[in-house]
């Protein structure tokens, strides 16, 4: 699972640490111009420069395509440095040349940022307008004040995630929720039937085991979907929060394929239900009382037979 862009608003003294990653990197390399990006599955993020007086065509905030990014190159398995000196160069670089030109970049060093579990988070690069010399002692630096970068990210991480299943965990959710407290949604509660009987019969670590590939499906199931997150609450329940106004049709279909999803298992009998609950922008409302609400919902789909969703009303609060 890739860091999502959104996540990296809740980091603690982010942008403080960037900086400071930017500003070693030019005590390194003082006439390299840096920046630091973050990558998920199509797209690069440029999140900061080290200046912003360039003749480089690139700024803060641009999206680019990683089809057309350089950094699309780099072997984050390995996680070893990609070097250009001359671009203009380099026979392998055929479709880029002209838009590495266009950007006014003539060299580039791309340093790699993972997490200690190898997810991949971004790069440091240095580019310049014109042909550099990047010595094997400077990018040695670099690669060190990278590994101290990613260790934060790895403790911002164990903040916002479960440790168990790498979902999002109730703070990451009310934080999210608070971001966007005047738009229209809707949350999941989902309960899965039969877990129990997994932890007292097979024991706790399939129990974990069972979890963790739930948490796999739900993620398989909204991936690409930035609107859409997966939290484990904890134990077997499981929250996911749509933080757009998909129509009721929308939110119906996703229900059946998740029934569908979880109730597929080859060893247990095991499935799940599903509160709902829908907010709209025009009434104010809190996390608190949409949780309850779909908490209430959830105990409906329960007592009618399992397996199935269920609306929450304002009739069953009476």
């Amino acid at each position: 699972m890739n860091i999502q862009f959104e996540e990296l608003k809740m980091y603690t003294k982010f942008d403080d640490l960037a900086e400071d990653l930017l500003n070693l990197a030019k005590e390194i390399l003082p006439e390299q111009l840096f920046y630091l990006s973050v990558i998920n599955e199509s797209e690069q993020l440029i999140l900061k420069l080290s200046n912003d007086q360039t003749s480089m065509r690139v700024t803060e905030g641009m999206v680019i395509d990683l089809n057309y990014s350089l950094c699309q190159r780099i072997d984050f398995q390995t996680k070893q440095p990609l070097v250009y000196e001359d671009v203009t160069k380099e026979p392998g670089l055929v479709g880029m040349k002209e838009l590495l030109e266009q950007a006014n970049v003539r060299s580039y060093l791309g340093i790699p940022i993972s997490l200690t579990n190898g997810e991949k988070f971004g790069t440091l690069c240095a580019i310049n307008d014109e042909a550099s010399l990047f010595g094997s002692k400077s990018i040695e630096l670099l690669q060190r004040i990278v590994r101290l970068f990613s260790y934060y990210l790895e403790l911002e991480r164990f903040v916002w995630r479960d440790t168990l299943t790498d979902l999002y965990n109730r703070r990451y959710l009310m934080n999210r929720f608070d971001m966007q407290p005047h738009e229209a949604g809707a949350l999941f509660f989902l309960d899965l039937d039969g877990f129990k009987k997994i932890n007292d019969v097979y024991g706790h670590d399939a129990g974990d085991t069972v979890l963790q590939e739930v948490a796999r499906r739900l993620q398989s199931l909204i991936a690409g979907r930035t609107s859409v997150c997966a939290v484990r609450l904890g134990g077997d329940e499981f929250v996911l929060h749509f933080a757009c106004c998909d129509s009721q049709e929308t939110l119906v279909r996703q229900a059946d394929e998740i029934l569908a999803c979880l109730s597929k298992w080859d060893a247990y009998d095991l499935s799940a239900s599903i509160g709902i609950v829908s907010y709209t922008a025009a009434k104010e409302t809190s996390l608190k009382n949409l949780l309850r609400q779909a908490d209430i919902a959830l105990y409906e789909a329960k007592s009618s037979g399992k397996n199935r969703y269920k609306w929450f009303n304002a009739q069953q609060e009476t």
